[in-house]
């Protein structure tokens, strides 16, 4: 049995097909799986499917034959070059009508508007619904999620979990801003001779407190720099927000135009694939702390 739209969503009735299996997409596909989902996978590289197929997921040969099998198709790629390939160009055009497309990949509302028209013109369904929360957020099933598209197909689709891409980018520019704010309290809290555990306890539940501070405090402290998401993809979304695209109204940003030529230098220095909060090590660079 299959449900597209507007059909009911349930486990063993509904076939989900998934797209992209890195840290936030594995962790994200799995959570369906455990609520009783059948899943269908395309990932370009099958062998990190391993852990997924462990749980009772199946692998699509390709996007044709992932289209061919689902009512509900989730993608978390890297970039939007990714997008306009793997879900544009490719997926869409395999798609049969009324099924339903979500994209959580933090991509341009351009391209997001394009494929929404394209969808459109398949007789079919796409929702931008980038996320928000990292791969704490992504295991644990709470991301925050911004989904923008056709209204009562969001609502419909509220058994799985206006303007989702935008939202991402917004989201994006104040913890981008959060996250050099911290490095900067840390690094001077190093540089006055402060204990800087007790200075994170000390100030947690004042104005300086936030879900950065609780997420990426300790981790900065201990040199946790494993990704949930990489810095290279945050350059990309403050990109998203700062850079001037012909025809575009952009907000001046000076704040966000400063954090995205931190970021940058992580990237720089070779550090692209570490988490966000390793945006500490390039104000420790600047101020000669560590190696």
């Amino acid at each position: 049995m299959s449900s597209h739209y507007p059909g009911p969503i349930a486990p063993g009735l509904t076939r989900i097909g998934w797209i992209g299996i890195g840290v936030m997409g594995g962790a994200m596909a799995s959570r369906l799986i455990s609520a009783g989902y059948s899943l269908s996978i395309y990932a370009r590289n099958p062998s990190k499917a391993t852990s997924l197929l462990s749980l009772g997921a199946k692998v699509a040969a390709s996007l044709a034959d992932l289209a061919a099998s689902s009512d509900v198709i989730f993608s978390m790629i890297g970039h939007p070059s990714d997008v306009q390939s793997v879900v544009l160009d490719s997926l869409l055009p395999a798609l049969s009508p009324n099924t339903v497309i979500i994209d959580h990949t933090s991509s341009h509302p351009a391209l997001a508007r394009r494929i929404y028209h394209a969808a459109l013109e398949k007789h079919c369904y796409s929702i931008d619904a980038p996320v928000s929360g990292g791969d704490i957020g992504a295991r644990d099933g709470k991301l925050a999620i911004f989904a923008g598209g056709n209204a009562e197909v969001v609502q419909w689709l509220r058994p799985f979990a206006g303007k989702g891409q935008s939202s991402k980018i917004a989201n994006q520019i104040v913890v981008g801003g959060n996250l050099v704010g911290l490095s900067e309290g840390l690094v001077f809290a190093e540089k006055a001779g402060l204990d800087k555990n007790k200075f994170l306890e000390a100030v947690r539940g004042g104005a300086a407190g936030s879900m950065v501070m609780e997420l990426f405090g300790k981790r900065m402290i201990e040199r946790d720099f494993r990704p949930g998401g990489f810095a290279e993809y945050m350059v990309k979304d403050l990109g998203m927000g700062v850079d001037v695209e012909e025809g575009e109204e952009v907000a001046v940003l000076p704040g966000a135009a400063l954090s995205k030529q931190l970021f940058s230098g992580m990237v720089a220095n070779g550090d692209g694939k570490f988490g966000t909060q390793g945006v500490i090590t390039v104000i420790e660079r600047m101020n000669q702390i560590g190696g």
